[in-house]
């Protein structure tokens, strides 16, 4: 049964993003970067509830009270990251256009990058990382001024449910070159959908957003130590079962 409904998600997620790209690419030009953002979202919160409704995969979200307020108000958010589905979730989750960080290969697939290719985010070349940390902070500090939150993996990658990867202090570094707080968030994502894992199966999936952690005066690693901290322990305290043996 976790199978059939992975497969029937999966088919459904292929057969909407077609017309959903098209459309975008269609409508850019006569859209403004906030107008295509959530016209894209739409797409997110559509794949979001097509798995409430075949997988059985539901979300609980904490701590709502504790995101910035105001329509301009700055925020760095660092995420654990499990799965495929916290990359979904959060533009269905946030009040504020989101901006990922990601590797500018993204752009390449089929209608979903050629669709995120129109949006206002950050996309980077691995390969040259002075100068693609260079344009996080230039473009990040543009994006955070006008009120989207910037979004990263600390950990860069997928982890294992029950793993901790290594956090790298590229988020708390655009955080102190550009003011913005930090928003710490523990994701239980991998309890329903596995990292690489095809066949995802239904449950409830957590996401605990913490108290801003204000950066200015800060240094990047000692601020993402405190970021790593509290997620890994909020993180056990979420899913205690997945750590018994670490």
């Amino acid at each position: 049964m976790h199978l059939l409904r992975s497969v029937l998600h999966t088919l459904f997620m292929a057969v909407t993003v077609v017309p959903w790209a098209l459309a975008v690419l269609i409508a850019a030009p006569f859209l403004n970067s906030t107008q295509i953002y959530w016209m894209c979202a739409g797409w997110l919160k559509l794949a979001v509830r097509s798995g409430e409704l075949i997988l059985g995969i539901r979300n609980q979200v904490i701590g709502y009270e504790n995101l910035p307020v105001g329509s301009t108000a700055p925020a760095v958010l660092l995420l654990k990251h499990q799965s495929t589905w916290e990359t979904f979730c959060m533009p269905a989750l946030m009040p504020h256009p989101l901006a990922y960080v990601f590797k500018k290969e993204l752009l390449y697939v089929p209608f979903f990058g050629w669709a995120m290719a129109r949006m206002d985010m950050i996309h980077i070349d691995r390969s040259k990382r002075a100068q693609a940390f260079n344009k996080v902070v230039e473009q990040g500090r543009r994006l955070l001024k006008q009120g989207t939150w910037v979004i990263m993996f600390p950990e860069g990658t997928r982890i294992e449910r029950g793993q901790k990867g290594q956090y790298k202090s590229g988020g708390t570094r655009l955080a102190v070159e550009t003011g913005a707080p930090v928003i710490p968030i523990a994701v239980t994502s991998a309890k329903c959908w596995p990292r690489k894992a095809f066949i995802r199966k239904p449950g409830t999936v957590e996401f605990s957003i913490g108290k801003p952690i204000p950066s200015e005066g800060r240094q990047p690693d000692e601020l993402m130590r405190e970021v790593e901290a509290w997620i890994e322990a909020e993180m056990r305290r979420l899913d205690p079962s997945a750590y018994r043996d670490v």
